[in-house]
């Protein structure tokens, strides 16, 4: 039962868009199919990652404020211990989005890792196919004189390692804090970790979070354009809330 869910409600249709934007849109070379693929995929869960994002914010405005409260309040612990929950409900935090983000994107690096297993012969593909997805030949593979399906490749995992350097890297820089040894493990273990399991996986699968990881850097840049203006905006509305009630008061006294 399962294995027909799996087959019929994700790994065909995955299939089939795949080589439908192989055909159309990617010129038959499979390794753009897959950047575009991944493109769509991040497209569709935009709004999953834009909440991420204004969470990551609230999260940093979240400890300036407490840092805030605990320099002002320092003699007072049951006033600091009041502002902080006062602040603490103020900002509100959903962490299912990023689980949804990466939960999608786990299982369609799974279906992908199926897809190369099973082979992509013809065979194979004529029984799987859409009857409006147009059969393709031989499937190219070839991408830049890499073949997609070729492990124990370190070229491709060692730049997706780098890139999981300089995100963690810039994120720390950004945050401004002392750095722990357990941050430090991360800031090493993590991307070596994945260069070990990429390297082991076909080589399309550091093309996929290759091409995720940059989409997520461009809309990490746009959205601090976004919520930076609209926190300028919400301040600027509390600060006149804030000057109107005590014009209000004054006017009653």
């Amino acid at each position: 039962m399962f294995g027909i869910i799996w087959h019929d409600y994700f790994y065909q249709p995955l299939f089939n868009v795949l080589i439908w934007i192989y055909n159309n849109w990617a010129d038959q070379n499979l390794g753009w199919a897959v950047v575009y693929l991944t493109i769509i995929l991040r497209l569709i869960l935009l709004p999953f990652t834009l909440v991420t994002e204004k969470n990551r914010r609230g999260e940093e405005e979240l400890v300036r404020e407490v840092k805030r409260i605990d320099k002002e309040f320092h003699n007072d612990n049951l006033l600091k211990k009041e502002e902080v929950r006062r602040i603490l409900k103020q900002k509100k935090v959903r962490p299912w989005s990023k689980l949804v983000s990466l939960g999608v994107q786990v299982l369609v690096l799974i279906l992908l890792y199926q897809v190369f297993l099973r082979g992509i012969t013809g065979d194979k593909m004529m029984k799987i196919l859409y009857a409006w997805v147009d059969f393709p030949g031989r499937i190219n593979t070839d991408f830049y004189g890499f073949n997609l399906g070729s492990t124990h490749d370190i070229v491709w995992p060692g730049i997706v390692a780098i890139g999981l350097l300089a995100e963690i890297y810039f994120d720390y820089r950004k945050k401004k804090f002392t750095i722990s040894k357990a941050d430090l493990a991360y800031f090493i273990l993590f991307p070596a970790f994945s260069f070990v399991v990429l390297w082991i996986l076909p080589m399309v699968k550091s093309l996929f979070i290759l091409t995720s990881i940059l989409f997520s850097a461009i809309i990490h840049q746009f959205s601090g354009l976004i919520f930076r203006s609209v926190g300028v905006a919400e301040k600027a509305a509390r600060e006149a809330k804030k000057i109107t009630s005590e014009v209000v008061k004054t006017v009653k006294k």
